[in-house]
């Protein structure tokens, strides 16, 4: 996040007619309602089109990467400007049909990547030590019974779905552990850590652990299905921190109902919040709710990245975090 992002809202912006469909932090809601007119709707666009809200004052929306805003919504809002999405991901926002009115859609880019580093590797940690089952055993007086041998990261072979801020960030913190890397991307990067396989499945042999943490969107929907975990094999786990379409649900309910795979990481899930009980109730998964990329550090950076991009439009300033089109 470069040093240039300024929290500052421009002064002749106060009474623009801003959209939030998304949960924001307090203090991002607090910042928003000294400099605009802010509309708050955190259950998103239905929740907002039943409210007392004139469409046509409408010339911001805050969204997120999940929540997004098609071009029929944008249809809706003849007087949108700028879409802002809170965080780096922008996959469901219309960046095509945006384009075509001049609406300009901006991100926070690398905004949360270390802090989402930070959670996969915690998830690597305790999948393969066992931190979850064996506190439940400890609880349930099994303490000998559970004193078996767990696998470890050290030495171990990491393979990772995406080479961009996250996937570097976790690669650095792997090399910490001595573990072997191997990555999978559109194409090969010249500077990035480990060995390139231009097939995933060959990538997931190779592993002991494969992490997602590659962009989500239609592109890599269902990347990784059941050819993909039944090469990861039974003493392998994954981690999933991108998006929950990327993993495909029931081929991973299948591979662990099967023990084709040893068990799974997951911060995101296809229909989150709704998660399936055979998640939920299999030990050998460990469940986060879509934190990975919140910390106090991150959620400044977004808050700042997100302030300043709506600052720079009204104030026809340069935009530092617009999403650049072909």
């Amino acid at each position: 996040m470069s040093a240039s992002v300024s929290a500052n809202v421009n002064e002749s912006a106060s009474g623009t007619h801003v959209l939030a469909l998304i949960a924001l932090p307090d203090a991002t809601l607090d910042a928003l309602r000294r400099g605009y007119t802010l509309h708050y709707h955190p259950d998103g666009w239905d929740a907002a089109l039943s409210a007392e809200v004139d469409p046509a004052n409408l010339r911001a929306v805050v969204t997120n990467g999940s929540t997004g805003l098609s071009a029929a919504q944008m249809a809706a809002l003849p007087a949108l400007e700028i879409v802002s999405a809170f965080g780096a991901g922008y996959e469901n926002v219309d960046v095509a049909a945006a384009t075509r009115r001049g609406i300009v859609v901006t991100h926070a880019p690398g905004a949360n990547a270390a802090t989402v580093a930070d959670h996969a590797i915690g998830l690597l940690l305790a999948l393969a030590r066992g931190y979850a089952p064996l506190t439940y055993a400890v609880r349930a007086g099994r303490w000998q019974a559970s004193r078996a041998e767990r696998p470890t990261l050290t030495g171990a072979r990491l393979g990772l779905l995406g080479m961009g801020r996250i996937g570097r960030l976790i690669a650095a913190r792997a090399q910490g552990f001595d573990m072997t890397l191997g990555y999978h991307a559109r194409r090969p990067h010249a500077d990035a850590p480990g060995r390139y396989y231009a097939e995933l499945t060959e990538l997931a042999a190779d592993s002991d652990f494969l992490v997602i943490a590659c962009n989500g969107g239609a592109a890599t929907r269902h990347l990784v299905n059941r050819e993909v975990l039944q090469a990861l094999g039974p003493h392998g786990y994954v981690v999933n921190v991108s998006r929950g379409s990327v993993l495909d649900t029931q081929a991973l309910i299948d591979a662990l109902a099967h023990a084709a795979i040893a068990g799974a990481g997951l911060d995101v899930i296809e229909d989150e919040p709704e998660v399936p009980a055979a998640l939920l109730d299999h030990p050998g998964v460990l469940i986060t709710p879509h934190i990975a990329g919140r910390s106090p550090a991150s959620l400044i950076a977004q808050r700042d990245a997100l302030l300043a991009s709506l600052s720079q439009h009204f104030a026809r300033a340069p935009i530092e975090f617009a999403v650049r089109t072909a």
